[in-house]
């Protein structure tokens, strides 16, 4: 799995968060609905305990994202090429509107908040352009051309 060195503090600190913190939440909240009395009507109680099963497994994904994440890490990388970590801007040459997008791993991506998975259609079509460069991206919602316009690091 490929991340940015930023993703991967990303991932790091969210697991240490959930498990200082979330977990106690969630034991806390298991003990005060134990108090109620009698588990098996208890509704507080099955929604605590829920709620630590999905903290387990979200814990459980994170401790295997940080095992198998390779760090990829373009410092020395020529600066005007797109590749993970990079922030391109594009234009749309249909409509065109200008757009800042992150390229990220698939584990990082979050396409509402602009950060594009580079195994996405537009994150593949992306990596190793240059400005100026125009790309062609087949997605479900259809064809769509961009221009490439900057690429910070």
């Amino acid at each position: 799995m490929l991340v940015s060195p930023e993703g991967y503090e990303k991932i790091k600190k969210e697991l240490e968060h959930l498990k200082a913190v979330e977990r106690q939440k969630v034991a806390d909240n298991i003990r005060e609905a134990k108090s109620h009395g009698d588990l098996k009507e208890n509704a507080m109680y099955h929604e605590a305990k829920l709620n630590q099963k999905r903290l387990e497994t979200r814990i459980a994904d994170l401790e295997h994202a940080v095992q198998v994440a390779q760090v990829v890490d373009h410092s020395d990388q020529p600066q005007d090429v797109a590749h993970i970590g990079s922030k391109v801007t594009v234009k749309d040459l249909e409509w065109g509107d200008e757009l800042v997008l992150t390229l990220v791993g698939g584990f990082e991506a979050d396409p509402a908040n602009d950060l594009i998975s580079i195994t996405s259609p537009l994150g593949e079509a992306l990596l190793g352009r240059t400005i100026g460069d125009e790309i062609t991206v087949v997605a479900p919602a259809g064809t769509q051309k961009y221009q490439v316009l900057a690429i910070s690091h």
